[in-house]
């Protein structure tokens, strides 16, 4: 993750100018944009890290703050609030806490924000290292519950047919996907076809779920060359075995 912090803010004013200057000479490249929404929607999508120095308009601004919280869910920016306890208060009744990384209350120390903003992106870094995993199961519970098992090690996607498979790998790169065999609509067969099929998709490793373990259904799934092929029933540490196994491997 890039050292980079977009700070929102009604205009220029001796604090948040303090706040640019701060955070370049602890070595963040910061930009201010206007809190307004048809000025933020012309900001590069890039920023990772962003700051809404808060002031009582922008506290009460409904539409604005449903904009910043649903743009920062949407692109899992860490977003930092900077504001009066009244103020934060009433950006938070609004916007919800899901959204906010951090918050302080001013007045406000800049070293304090970017060790916090060092935190982000030393987390942020770790994120980026790890493998992407992407699951494709009709079952929402098989889908839970395997993220569930994965996440701590590996950054997982998840998809409830083939056909939002196939949607999510045309903007978005995986390591690896772990594909139900037994689908409707969309067997797992043919979505191996149609990844296969494609330039952008046709390397990736693909590994079956089955829930079945007899001879036939066994040699269906091994005809399709997939990388391994996993059983839904395995006990929940050969799951997590199977996927070290394999990236360790390549």
């Amino acid at each position: 993750m890039e050292k980079k912090v977009l700070v929102m803010a009604s205009g220029e004013g001796f604090m948040v100018n303090a706040i640019l200057n701060g955070l370049k000479s602890e070595g963040y490249e910061s930009a201010l944009c206007e809190a307004r929404i048809n000025k933020l929607t012309q900001v590069p999508r890039d920023y990772k890290l962003a700051v809404l120095y808060l002031d009582s308009e922008i506290a009460k601004a409904t539409d604005l703050l449903v904009f910043i919280r649903d743009h920062v869910i949407e692109l899992e920016v860490n977003l930092f609030l900077v504001g009066s306890q009244e103020e934060i208060d009433e950006c938070a009744k609004i916007m919800g806490s899901e959204c906010v990384t951090d918050l302080l209350v001013r007045p406000l120390n800049v070293k304090d924000l970017a060790a916090k903003l060092d935190k982000a992106v030393e987390k942020g870094l770790m994120a980026e290292a790890k493998k992407r995993i992407l699951i494709v199961d009709d079952d929402p519970t098989m889908l839970r519950m395997i993220k569930s098992l994965l996440s701590e090690k590996y950054h997982v996607y998840m998809a409830n047919s083939g056909m939002n498979a196939i949607t999510f790998l045309a903007t978005n790169e995986v390591d690896l996907i772990l594909l139900d065999y037994e689908m409707p609509v969309i067997s797992g067969a043919k979505v191996l076809e149609m990844i296969r099929s494609e330039i952008k998709t046709e390397n990736i490793p693909v590994m079956f779920l089955t829930a079945k373990n007899d001879k036939e259904s066994v040699m269906n799934v091994l005809a399709l060359k997939p990388e391994k092929y996993l059983l839904k029933t395995m006990p929940p540490e050969e799951w997590i075995k199977n996927i070290d196994e394999f990236f360790e491997s390549r």
